[in-house]
Parts: C-alpha cells; sequence; structure tokens
C-alpha cells in the first residue's frame, strides 16, 4: 500500500466529480490532517493506560483497573474531566504567546508523523531528508516550551524554561550524532531506505548489532530528549512547581501532555527504525501490513523499556544530567562517529567492516564506563574528604 498512491486515486475521484481543483486539494489537506490528528489522539489515549499499568506493575500496584474492563476507558473520563474544568489565563500573561505554546508542542510531534516508514512505502512523505526532517522539527518543541515559561508571566514557570533550553538543546547533541551515525553507515537520510537496509532472518541485519553503543547513546539521550526519568527535570512534579507548564490549566496542559506522551511514542519510533530493522520482519515485503505490525510491535517494546525506565530509576540533579550529557554523551557520540568514518574508509568488505564496526563500539562503550566509574569514584572521594575532614578551629 502505497500512500501517495492512495492519496493521488483520491484526487483522481474527486475532480472525475466535477469538484473544482482548489477544492479537491483543500479537501485532500484537511481530511489527511484528520487523519493523522484522530489516529494520534487515540495512540495517545492508549499509550496514557498502557504506561500507567506497565508503572502500577512495576511499582507492585494496580494501575487503572475501575473504569471500562482492565481501566482501559480511565483515558477517556481523564480527557473528559480535562475538558470539563475552568481554563485559566493569567492576567498579565503574554496571550498569544501564551496560547499558541500548546499548539505548537503538539503540531511539531504531528509534522515528524509525515515521515516514520510504517511499512514499505506506507509512509506520509517519503523524503530523501527525514533525518534532517526529524532534527529540524523536534528542535520545535524547545521552543514551544520556552515560550509556554515566558508567556506565563511567571517567575517558576520562566525558570522551567530556561532548564528546557539547558537540557534539551545540550542532549539534542548527543541525539542527533548517533542518527549522523547511522546515516553515514546506510549512505541515506531516507527513513525507509534505512530500514530496507536491515533485512536479515531474525534480524541478524539490525543495526544494533552493528552499532551497539551508538544505540545506547541514542537510547539515553532520548530519556532526555523525551523528558524521561531519570531526566525528567522539565516536569519534576515532586518539587514546589512543575516547571514550564505551571500556569496552564484544562485543556492546554492536556496538550502539553499529549505531546509528553506522543514524544516518546515518535522516539520509540525513530529508533526502531534507525536499530531494529524498523517495518523489516518475515515476509512483511510481500505483505505490507505484516510490516505494519512488526513495526508497531518492535515500538510498543521500546516504549515499554522507557516507561520501564521511567518508573524505576529516581531523578538527577540538574548539574549532575547536564555534566552527564557534556562530559560524557557529547564525547561519546564524538568518538563514535570519527571510529565510524575512518572504519568506512578503510574499504573493507563488508563482513570485515560490520566486525570492526562493532568491536569499535565495543571499545569505545567500555571506555566511557570506565571513565564514568572513575568519575564517580573521585567525586564521592571528594565528598567524603568533606564530610569527615577535621573541624578548623575557630578565631
Amino acid at each position: 500500500m502505497d500512500l501517495r498512491a492512495l492519496g493521488e486515486s483520491f484526487i483522481a475521484m474527486l475532480e472525475n466529480m466535477g469538484i473544482p481543483e482548489g477544492w479537491v486539494l483543500l479537501i485532500n489537506w484537511v481530511l489527511g490532517a484528520l487523519a493523522v490528528l484522530v489516529v494520534a489522539l487515540l495512540l495517545a489515549i492508549f499509550l496514557i493506560w498502557y504506561e500507567r499499568k506497565i508503572a502500577g506493575r512495576v511499582q507492585d500496584r494496580l494501575g487503572p483497573n475501575r473504569v471500562g474492563p482492565w481501566g482501559l476507558i480511565q483515558p477517556f473520563a481523564d480527557a473528559l474531566k480535562l475538558l470539563t474544568k475552568e481554563d485559566i489565563t493569567p492576567d498579565k500573561a503574554d496571550r498569544i504567546t501564551y496560547n499558541l505554546a500548546p499548539i505548537i508542542a503538539v503540531f511539531h510531534i504531528l509534522m515528524l508523523f509525515l515521515v516514520i516508514p510504517f511499512a514499505d512505502k506506507v509512509v506520509g512523505a517519503n523524503i530523501n531528508v527525514g533525518v534532517l526532517f526529524l532534527m529540524a522539527f523536534g528542535a520545535l518543541g524547545t521552543l514551544a516550551m520556552l515560550m509556554a515559561g515566558w508567556s506565563s508571566r511567571n517567575k517558576y514557570a520562566l525558570l522551567g524554561g530556561f532548564r528546557v533550553v539547558a537540557q534539551l538543546l545540550s542532549y539534542e547533541i548527543p541525539v542527533g550524532l548517533a542518527m549522523l551515525t547511522v546515516v553515514m553507515l546506510r549512505g541515506s537520510m531516507n527513513l525507509n531506505t534505512i530500514a530496507q537496509g536491515q533485512g536479515g532472518v531474525f534480524g541478524l541485519g539490525w543495526y544494533v548489532w552493528i552499532l551497539p553503543a551508538v544505540f545506547v547513546l541514542y537510547f539515553v539521550a532520548a530519556l532526555a530528549e523525551g523528558e524521561r526519568a531519570p531526566f525528567d527535570l522539565l516536569e519534576a512534579e515532586s518539587e514546589i512547581v512543575a516547571g514550564y507548564n505551571i500556569e496552564y490549566s484544562a485543556m492546554k496542559f492536556a496538550w502539553f501532555y499529549l505531546a509528553f506522551f506522543l514524544n516518546t511514542w515518535v522516539l520509540s519510533a525513530v529508533a526502531v527504525t534507525l536499530f531494529f530493522g524498523g517495518w523489516q520482519g518475515p515476509f512483511a515485503a510481500q505483505l505490507p501490513i505484516l510490516g505494519v505490525f512488526y513495526f508497531f510491535l518492535k515500538v510498543f517494546i521500546m516504549f515499554f523499556v522507557f516507561a520501564w525506565v521511567r518508573a524505576t530509576f529516581p531523578r538527577l540533579r540538574i548539574d549532575q544530567m547536564m555534566s552527564f550529557c557534556w562530559k560524557a554523551l557529547v564525547p561519546m557520540g564524538l568518538a563514535l562517529f570519527l571510529a565510524v568514518a575512518i572504519v568506512l574508509k578503510l574499504g573493507l568488505p563488508s563482513a570485515a567492516t560490520n566486525a570492526l564496526l562493532f568491536i569499535v563500539n565495543v571499545v569505545i562503550l567500555f571506555a566511557t564506563l570506565k571513565l564514568l566509574g572513575n568519575y564517580t569514584k573521585d567525586l564521592s572521594h571528594n565528598k567524603n574528604k568533606r564530610l569527615f575532614a577535621p573541624e578548623l578551629p575557630r578565631l
């Protein structure tokens, strides 16, 4: 099933009905936008239930279990509650920017759906710069959160907006380096082409086996990019205030909540496309519907890992989070990028290149872990020296 061919057939049908060309294009765009919005809303509602169930089991709780069978209707009840809540806007807020921020937060996520290949040729826009498109529109989320913090005219919200810039812009660097390393290996920025290059029986051609350290780099940085624990300082509910969205209520707050879950799903989908073969699976090339099934199965498994980490690990301090990015992840990403470029430049046979790439990845990963261990050991030693140092005589 080629979505572009399907769209062209629909346009031809409308034109045969005698509808003017301008109205045909408008109807096509409106229906396409509504389809993406409906699918995204239903997906987000299911993801909320899915993650709450995972967190409940991990933390020895039941999770949603009252409204509907297995609590499936609980997210709909929560959405209805938010629809009936009072929408409050601060008196001194910049109303245009304040109201535009949650729209941009959701809009930039919906735009990312366009280039994700759900199966062979089942992609909204099969463009040759799909990875660049992801990086460009992914950065709009930072702008939306900064707009929300600044336009609220609340000092706590403004500080939350500053933390957005510090965290997300910093962690975009290792995410970008990981994605560009895969691009360099495949020789294409087209996400469908990257997925097609990972064929093989039982997933033996997946890039995660060739570039394990690059996947670890992407996964850890994606936790911060998706505002997931232990890097969820942008919306730290255990603090006095939640952050940049403290002044938002009702459906405006729900839009940020929606963007949070959809962003995690998109990060999971990108990880599956880049490292786990995307839609690749037995007979997926012959039956595209099987490719869609394989893709969603892999994405939900990856989403489970994201939710598992969020329900397990405690939150870092802001200084620890920033130090970890600039002192560990960024150097690791640069080392991996240069090492992969050198190995590919050698021009070895495919099997030898893959084996050498795997060895280089393992060496860089263990070297990074060793340096992190020494760094944390030194920090602990210095802290103990300060705690047990003899008290200086008072003058």
